[in-house]
Parts: structure tokens; C-alpha cells; sequence
């Protein structure tokens, strides 16, 4: 298939981005996932020529590309109430501001209309990330929660991201939003729900990580074919369950992870229960030709190995397509 295969560097950000460059193209990576977070990209010095050019240069001194940047952590700020202290932790004093809330939410949106605009300028079209969710908190529907106050959440996240996608549009970049608990889209038929709210615009589509389905018990294959249109990006990280001995619950009871009780863990690609080999084909049915990228995270397994470790698993899953029927051999007498 000649995929290409990248890094994400958002769980990388304590290192400078040259040396995640380096590290990655050691290990065979044919490029990153740049995070707008740390050193590793500044959205805001996206009309500053020289800061782009150095960005781009890292990238050509070690034999690789990027095809996708991220911005996580300042969108989760977009739609969130509330905004407290674990924002704070994840969003620069710049976004943080005198932190009140409504503050920190413009301030998040227009970082990410920046990241647009810093993509085109990188020749990237693609941007991953979340969106933050105003109704998250009232997953359990408890207690009891209108139906109007849930619709608002919709209303909200449409009112505060279509100007974001806007720009995204004059940019000639698309935003994939990750599927993932705590976001506006978190499953399908919150997907469904979400892409409805916006019209179905075609600058907001999907970052299809499958390690955030598993847990939920949706089938991260046929997410790909029900929304064949909107995969934007791919994301691998892989989940482990451990709900079988009846005393480990899909919520985890606030456990920190790598605790054995949790009910799943996040795992190395290749250690978990995601299908992949069904997923890569799903991805190759419906002409998916973008990147690859390992997410990495797995709080029992050293990051070095496990980086190298998960982008030799995907691989192997890279085969060359079918050129002919496979009963084709079989002509006609």
C-alpha cells in the first residue's frame, strides 16, 4: 500500500522537536504529527517566515514530512464548561489569560483559526484535535437532564466552531475532530448528532483512533464504513480490557492508569484488543491514502521501545493491494 507512517509528537513535547525528529527518523518514521504544544509548534508565529521555515527545516534535516498538525489541548478549551484548573495545566498564559472562562474559550478559538492558518502555511491540510464539550458533564443523565439543555450543548459547539471552520475553509484546511469521551463526538451516534449541528460542513470531519471505541464497545471497523466520508486522519494507540473478573468497571473508578484494577488500559499498537488487521482493511476499502500515525501511550512500557515497537507492528499490516480478482484464474471454458 505504501503507507505513510508518523509519529505523533503530543506525548513528546518535553523533548525539543528537533530531537523527536531525530528519534522518529531512527526508527524508520516517514514523518510527524506535529502538536501545536510546547516547543513543538507556536500557532500564533504562523505569518512569521522565518519561525515556519525553521519549523519545515527540522523536518528536512531528518528525511521527513508531515501531512497533519494538532491542536488538542486549545481545543478542548473551545466548548468546555467548566474551565478550572485542569485547563490550566494544559494551555500556555497566553490562552490562559486572567482565566476567566469566556476569556480563555475566545482566546482558544482563535488559536485554533491560527492553526489553520499556520497549516497552509506548512502545506499541511489536515489539523487533529478536539473540540471540548459543554454536555460532557452530563453523561450519566443523572441527575435528570432536558432534553433542551443537551440540544443547547449541540447549539453551543455549532455556534462557537463554525466560525473557527470558517477560516479553516479560506485556508483550504480541513479539521479531523477525534472521537474520544469528554468531547462533543465521543461515539456514533454523538457523531451523527455532531456532524448534523454543523450542517455536515465538509471542513470538520474525523480523526479515527480506535483505542477510544474499544472501551465503549463500538466497533471502531464499522465506524470507518458508516462514516467512509468524514476519516480525515488516523490516529493508532490500541486498549487492553480487563472487565472480566467482575470487579473492574469500564469507568475505572478515577484510577490512575497503568492500575491493574482500572477495567482498560491504553497499550502499545499491537498489545490491546483493537482489531487492526480488520481496521486496515476497512481503511483500505474505502480509499483512505493518508498517514499513519502512532499515537503513543502505555504507562507500563518505556516510550523508546514502545515507539519503534508499535510503528514494526503496523507495518507489518502494509501490504501491496490486489491487482486482479482472486478468482480470476478461473476462466471461462
Amino acid at each position: 500500500m505504501g503507507r505513510r507512517y508518523t509519529l505523533f509528537t503530543g506525548q513528546w513535547t518535553d523533548l525539543p522537536l528537533e530531537e523527536v525528529a531525530r528519534l522518529a527518523a531512527g526508527w524508520g518514521y516517514d514523518g510527524l504529527e506535529i502538536a501545536v504544544s510546547g516547543e513543538h509548534l507556536d500557532a500564533s508565529r504562523w505569518d512569521d517566515d522565518e519561525y515556519v521555515e525553521g519549523r519545515l527545516e527540522i523536518l528536512r534535516r531528518h528525511g521527513l514530512g508531515c501531512w497533519a498538525i494538532s491542536n488538542h489541548l486549545k481545543g478542548q478549551a473551545v466548548c468546555d464548561d467548566p474551565i478550572d484548573e485542569r485547563h490550566r495545566a494544559i494551555v500556555e498564559d497566553r490562552i490562559w489569560g486572567d482565566g476567566d472562562p469566556e476569556g480563555v474559550r475566545q482566546r482558544a478559538a482563535q488559536d485554533l483559526k491560527d492553526t489553520a492558518r499556520l497549516a497552509r502555511r506548512m502545506g499541511v491540510d489536515v489539523v487533529v484535535g478536539f473540540t471540548g464539550s459543554s454536555i460532557w458533564q452530563y453523561v450519566a443523565m443523572f441527575p435528570p437532564v432536558p432534553a433542551e439543555r443537551i440540544e443547547a450543548g449541540y447549539t453551543d459547539f455549532a455556534d462557537r466552531w463554525n466560525p473557527i471552520l470558517d477560516v479553516f475553509d479560506e485556508c483550504g484546511v480541513r479539521f479531523a475532530h477525534e472521537v474520544h469521551p469528554s468531547e462533543i463526538a465521543y461515539d456514533h451516534w454523538s457523531t451523527v448528532r455532531t456532524l448534523e449541528a454543523i450542517g455536515h460542513r465538509e471542513a470538520f470531519g474525523l480523526n479515527w483512533d480506535p483505542s477510544h471505541m474499544v472501551w465503549q464497545d463500538i466497533d471502531p471497523v464499522g465506524f470507518i464504513t458508516d462514516f467512509a466520508d468524514r476519516i480525515y486522519h488516523v490516529d493508532c494507540k490500541d486498549t487492553r480490557m480487563r472487565t472480566g473478573n467482575g470487579r473492574n468497571g469500564r469507568l475505572s473508578s478515577h484510577l490512575a492508569w497503568g492500575d491493574p484494577h482500572r477495567g482498560w488500559d491504553f497499550v502499545s499498537a499491537g498489545r490491546g484488543d483493537v482489531p487492526w488487521e480488520d481496521c486496515f482493511r476497512a481503511l483500505a476499502a474505502i480509499g483512505y491514502d493518508g498517514p499513519i500515525s502512532v499515537e503513543w501511550e502505555d504507562a507500563r512500557m518505556d516510550r523508546l521501545h514502545g515507539a519503534r515497537e508499535a510503528l514494526e507492528f503496523l507495518r507489518r499490516l502494509d501490504y501491496p493491494p490486489a491487482t486482479a480478482s482472486f478468482d480470476a484464474a478461473f476462466g471461462k471454458d
